[in-house]
């Protein structure tokens, strides 16, 4: 999705010359004329960056940003001014303010610090979910998604979390069972303690039973210290059996002992030894038909079967893929140092009409693979090959020769367009310097698209004069068309 810029400013031309930069960038605009009309959009939340400028009347661009910040937003902010003094920057920063710049500005001047603001923002969130996943606090606000399938997931969850109920998570591999089961520890009076995963379809036959309730010193051989075992690992907190119906039969009866009784046989121990452990578990398989074939303990099922939690497919909830890639593309920007903006509206059609077998995970792989690869701000369908069957536009291929290169023939060359810039009025007389200029100017947006960088170069002066010139000869409109 693309990125929502709000620009404040009391400039119409101001607005209008930004919301061409940001446009052709493939970034979202949103405009306000005043602090206070700025404070209400901000609270309609969607906002990824604010430039403010520091100047207005009423309610001053400081004002506004201290404003914002005491009511709890959080977005990026990037203020302008007229004047750059020392003292207007410390105002701006202590207010919270992530960049500062000095109008008039570059285009590429104002893109970079948008850009630096969302990689910002990225890195300040990407920071926040580590700290409450390694912290054991992950909540159910976290969980990306608010399709109705996600909704009663979270429900669910929030109840199952209120007490020490085992919960089993059912769903296909790939769906996030692992996620859910962190919400509902952090969201449960077991917050902060640990939380310890185990993928039993992982563990060694030989070793299930040591690593599980863990071993004496001396036990068997190779056993040269103490082992204290997952369950001991978990003690006060949690512990997360995934693919739980790949546990051997013989496994199956000490887990459901130590479901009963909370305590666990340590491999060579003498004794028992209690432990407070809340049980969560998941598979990906019909543990039902499993007890049927005699392949699953009917009782230990029943014991963990308490409160089953069914959760879907990516299939089935579609409509989160666009917050899903937004969250992927956020993640693998700070873990890659990239400054991709999101995704294009033609991918993520592409990608909400695929099927995904492999659910989330999958989704979360291809776009890491994008993130790496891709070229442009936004992501294209060729950045997903095996799903768009598109593949990446090949690059050009430089010279063998460099003298070869330099061997170029008027005739080879496309005819230029003849340009409609008149020198003569209808009656003969040479036309005014300054009406040929405007011709000119419009002409060569015209033909370059709206890039004014080109436009410039090709016109032999700088891009601040040529935005200048815009707003003298009121091109603004013809720039936003062409853009």
């Amino acid at each position: 999705m693309a990125k929502t810029v709000l620009v404040v400013d009391d400039d119409p031309t101001q607005r209008r010359l930004i919301q061409a930069v940001l446009e052709r960038e493939g970034f979202a605009f949103e405009g306000a004329e005043s602090g206070p009309q700025a404070l209400d959009r901000l609270a309609r939340g969607g906002i990824d960056v604010v430039l403010l400028d520091m100047v207005m009347p009423g309610m001053t661009g400081l004002e506004t940003l201290k404003e914002a910040r005491l009511s709890g937003v959080a977005c990026p902010v990037v203020v302008l001014t007229a004047t750059g003094g020392i003292e207007t920057v410390v105002q701006a920063m202590r207010a919270g303010a992530q960049d500062f710049f000095v109008k008039p500005a570059s285009p590429e001047r104002i893109l970079i610090s948008i850009r630096n603001a969302l990689q910002m923002g990225d890195l300040t969130a990407e920071v926040s979910r580590l700290k409450k996943h390694q912290g054991g606090r992950l909540s159910f606000d976290d969980l990306v998604g608010s399709s109705p399938a996600m909704q009663l997931v979270k429900r669910l969850g929030q109840r199952a979390a209120q007490s020490n109920i085992p919960v089993l998570i059912l769903g296909e591999s790939g769906v996030g069972k692992e996620v859910i089961a962190r919400a509902v520890h952090g969201a449960s009076s077991r917050a902060g303690k640990p939380f310890v995963a185990v993928n039993c379809g992982a563990l060694p036959a030989n070793l299930v039973e040591s690593i599980l309730f863990g071993h004496e010193k001396g036990s068997f051989t190779g056993a040269t210290d103490k082992h204290l075992g997952k369950f001991k690992e978990a003690d006060g907190g949690t512990l997360f059996l995934d693919e739980v119906g790949e546990l051997p039969p013989d496994m199956q009866v000490k887990l459901l002992r130590a479901l009963q009784e909370g305590e666990i046989d340590p491999v060579g121990s003498k004794r028992p030894v209690k432990v407070d452990v809340r049980i969560l578990s998941a598979t990906n398989r019909d543990l039902g038909q499993q007890v049927d074939s005699g392949a699953f303990r009917e009782d230990l099922f029943y014991r963990l079967n308490v409160f089953p939690i069914e959760a879907p497919a990516l299939r089935e909830r579609r409509e989160d893929i666009p917050a899903l890639v937004e969250h992927f593309v956020r993640r693998f920007n700070v873990e890659e140092g990239r400054r991709v903006a999101g995704a294009s509206p033609e991918t993520l059609r592409l990608l909400q009409a695929f099927d995904w077998p492999g659910n989330v995970r999958q989704l979360e792989n291809a776009v890491y693979r994008a993130i790496v690869l891709a070229d442009g701000a936004y992501l294209q369908p060729h950045d997903f090959p095996s799903i768009s069957g598109v593949n990446p536009p090949a690059p050009e291929e430089a010279p063998a020769n460099a003298s070869e290169s330099a061997i170029l023939h008027p005739d080879d060359l496309p005819p230029l367009p003849e340009a409609p810039v008149k020198i003569l009025d209808e009656r003969g007389h040479l036309r005014t310097l300054e009406a040929i200029e405007r011709d000119l100017i419009q002409h060569a947006i015209e033909v370059y698209a709206g890039h004014m960088s080109e436009v410039a170069r090709r016109l032999g002066i700088g891009r601040s004069t040529l935005y200048r010139k815009v707003r003298e000869q009121g091109l603004e409109e013809v720039l936003k068309e062409a853009s």
